[in-house]
């Protein structure tokens, strides 16, 4: 830490300047092997963090900046070279992500959406299912916060999907777009995306295949953003260390599942991760914490 930090007198950071510390320790987690304690400006404050993700800041912020910083400093950290995945769904309290015919824009309030754009910037790569691509033409892109672009992945198995999506043609991010091997019939891109074959797991591609096909490429720290069917595919195969799902206080009564899993025979059968609540303006977001 500089000394001219330490000299003069220290106040309490905002949350532009937490994030960008948050930035700040990603980006050097992507490119080194992070020492501890670890010391970085926030602002005029003094963040230490300690080897196991312990931190601290003096002075002690507000409590809306302590939030921020619980929230996404273990996904800054997350080391070099180390396989990670996340996904996020948006829901209702009835545990719909859509109504019957598949709207689902916006669920969740601002606060959430501002989030999702804060784990696009934290990820190495962003990824979606066919479905959500087809239905909400998504951009993928950090627009609501600071930050770099990830990657942009598409599972699209049977290489069906339009080449007028916007991930496609709009030049913002790198897009790739995962097909299996016996579909890509020679092809190279989609628009703008480049394909990837990859080997066929039935009807799908398998969670670990494509994981460890974007890990070759040095996209480890991975962002799952939708739809259902692929969050449940990633959940039933293991393939999560995090899932966060941000429970919108509406009842739709009908609609598309959040998550289809293979069914179970009793209580004791059923998945219970350690979890945390974090409100996000008028929704409630529940990180389920499934692989330390």
């Amino acid at each position: 830490m500089p000394s001219n930090l330490r000299d003069h007198k220290r106040a309490t950071p905002t949350a532009a300047e937490a994030w960008e510390a948050i930035l700040t320790l990603r980006r050097r987690a992507r490119e080194q092997v992070l020492g501890f304690p670890l010391e970085l400006a926030l602002g005029r404050s003094l963040l230490t963090i300690a080897r196991g993700g312990g931190w601290r800041v003096e002075p002690e912020p507000p409590a809306e900046i302590a939030d921020l910083l619980a929230l996404y400093l273990p996904l800054a950290l997350v080391p070099r070279g180390h396989d990670f995945a996340l996904a996020h769904l948006a829901q209702s309290l009835d545990g719909r992500i859509a109504t019957v015919g598949g709207e689902s824009q916006w669920l969740t309030g601002e606060a959430d959406q501002c989030h999702t754009h804060r784990l696009r910037a934290l990820a190495d790569a962003v990824l979606v299912g066919a479905g959500t691509v087809r239905q909400d033409n998504p951009r993928l892109t950090v627009r609501h916060c600071a930050g770099d672009q990830p990657v942009r992945v598409v599972l699209d198995a049977s290489l069906a999907l339009p080449e007028d999506r916007d991930v496609f043609r709009d030049g913002a991010a790198k897009t790739l777009v995962l097909v299996a091997a016996d579909r890509a019939d020679g092809r190279t891109q989609v628009g703008d995306a480049e394909i990837i074959p990859l080997p066929r797991d039935g009807d799908r591609l398998a969670p670990a295949t494509i994981r460890a096909a974007l890990a070759r490429r040095g996209l480890h720290w991975l962002l799952i953003e939708g739809g259902g069917i692929t969050v449940s595919a990633f959940l039933a195969a293991g393939a999560l260390d995090r899932l966060q799902i941000a429970l919108a206080p509406v009842i739709l009564g009908s609609g598309r599942p959040s998550l289809r899993l293979p069914e179970i025979a009793a209580l004791s059968n059923a998945l219970r991760p350690r979890v945390r609540y974090v409100p996000l303006g008028g929704d409630l977001l529940i990180e389920c914490i499934l692989h330390d």
